[in-house]
């Protein structure tokens, strides 16, 4: 902020250097990477989509549906815990090298700035001079906002798919009114945030510069100033006293610094960790005849005369716990029947009886398929024999990632509830790399010779109606996950 409370706008200095070069290399490939993913398949979909529409979420070939909680508790563990171990071993390193925020601000929007007014003077110069209509800064915001469109028809692809947003664009805004404006909202955003917020999405609206103060130790690896070897700083070269530090106070970390503060004042939450203030200093450094690395990375227990540990309770805590989750993700993965099989009672009435006495209960199956292709399933009952089993189709085919329900009914002689139920083997295949079999247990009236008028449910003897809620509250909705083979 500036004195009178109106925004300063940062104009950083580049600064080439050894990092800057390393960095630059990192990002071009993290941007390739970014905009090649949604045009990536794997297994027939996008390497990764996320479509919240479906409910259906696929990274690098594998898809988490809704009702996968598990896997997505261990997905979002994971993901946390190496957030933890990263920041405690390495700091901020993904925010200066890796998060699209710095890397699309810092190698493609700034550049260009840069190109467009004139350096940083010229940007400097339009800012004093309060023109709103400067041909160079309109020039500069119709670039911006080409890259935007593209930048956010790539972001709006990891959720609707490549093929979807292309027919977004081709077809006339007419046509899809919702969804041109969801394209409209997103450009515009990824605009502001590019040409107007930019640091202040680092410094205001995103937490991690947050949680480094609980994730950091003084062992953690941090880009820091060098207070004891710099101190106490006076500008000029000439005449320096020997008790003065190797600062010269020139102010290049400064004028450089993305989010405009001073490293010099130690660790800060607007610190991104992008070394731009490094290589600045390194180059005056130079220059002057001193050594580099006044500012560095390093840990504050180095700074502070000491030793800095690699193996602390953190980074002992962390790697563990984080390998313990990721494991148990990878298996849970990899066992993860082929299909998610679940049996569901009728929505009436447990069982109904038949004019000519038989009694029939309906088994509802939801069959969800998790292959990466179309697939059949094949039903069939044991236990069942001395009855018959209507199933409308069979084999009853789920096209891939999709979940259907299917509806049968087993019908049975009376005489075989005499303790009122009958349990069946329900077995399902899809006659490829997935078989299941599932135990069921049948309803029906409790005796042989008992007469129960009209359809029957849970009525009949109390012994009966006692039955038959226990089997609503146990088993209304019973997982087929009990007995199953692949």
């Amino acid at each position: 902020m500036n004195e009178d409370g109106s925004r300063r706008w940062i104009r950083p200095k580049p600064s080439d250097g050894a990092w800057w070069s390393r960095r630059r290399i990192v990002a071009y490939v993290l941007m390739v990477v970014y905009l090649a993913i949604p045009h990536i398949d794997i297994n027939g979909k996008p390497s990764i989509w996320l479509n919240a529409v479906r409910r259906e979420f696929t990274f690098f070939g594998y898809t988490f549906l809704a009702t996968d909680t598990l896997l997505f508790m261990l997905l979002l563990g994971t993901l946390v815990l190496l957030v933890f171990t990263f920041t405690a071993l390495f700091g901020r390193v993904w925010c200066g090298w890796g998060c699209p925020q710095t890397v699309w601000m810092e190698f493609v929007f700034r550049p260009l700035e840069r190109l467009i007014e004139g350096g940083r003077s010229g940007s400097m110069a339009i800012d004093r001079s309060g023109s709103h209509f400067n041909p160079r800064r309109l020039l500069k915001y119709a670039v911006y906002f080409v890259i935007a469109l593209v930048l956010a028809h790539t972001f709006l692809a990891y959720f609707v798919g490549v093929d979807q947003l292309k027919v977004w664009v081709t077809r006339s805004p007419v046509e899809h009114p919702s969804s041109f404006a969801i394209m409209a909202v997103t450009t515009v955003l990824v605009f502001l945030d590019f040409a107007y917020f930019r640091e202040q999405t680092c410094t205001i609206a995103c937490p991690y510069g947050r949680w480094q103060s609980v994730l950091l130790d003084k062992s953690s690896l941090v880009v820091a100033y060098d207070y004891g070897r710099g101190e106490p700083r006076m500008k000029g070269t000439k005449n320096r006293a020997a008790n003065l530090g190797d600062c010269i106070d020139c102010g290049a970390c400064v004028v450089t610094c993305p989010t405009g503060i001073d490293i010099r004042d130690g660790l800060q939450m607007e610190c991104i960790h992008c070394t731009q203030c490094s290589d600045a200093c390194d180059a005056i450094m130079t220059s002057i005849g001193k050594p580099t690395g006044l500012i560095r990375y390093t840990s504050r227990d180095i700074l502070a005369g000491g030793t800095s540990h690699l193996l602390r309770p953190r980074t002992i805590i962390y790697p563990v716990a984080l390998a313990l989750v990721m494991g148990t993700l990878v298996y849970q993965i990899d066992t993860k029947p082929k299909a998610d099989i679940t049996l569901l009672r009728s929505l009436d009435r447990p069982f109904t009886e038949e004019a000519d006495g038989r009694i029939a209960n309906q088994v509802r199956l939801r069959i969800a398929n998790r292959s990466e292709s179309d697939r059949s399933y094949q039903l069939s009952i044991v236990g069942a024999e001395e009855g018959q089993v209507v199933i409308p189709v069979n084999p009853f085919p789920v096209a891939q990632g999709k979940t259907e329900t299917l509806s049968l009914f087993v019908l049975l002689p009376r005489a075989v509830f005499a303790t009122g139920d009958r349990m069946v083997t329900i077995k399902i295949t899809d006659g490829a790399d997935y078989t299941g079999e599932f135990q069921y247990r049948l309803l029906g009236p409790r005796g042989e010779g008992e007469k129960v008028g009209g359809s029957h449910d849970s009525s009949g003897s109390a012994d009966t109606r006692d039955d038959d809620k226990d089997d609503r509250k146990d088993g209304d909705s019973t997982s087929l996950d009990s007995k199953e083979k692949r």
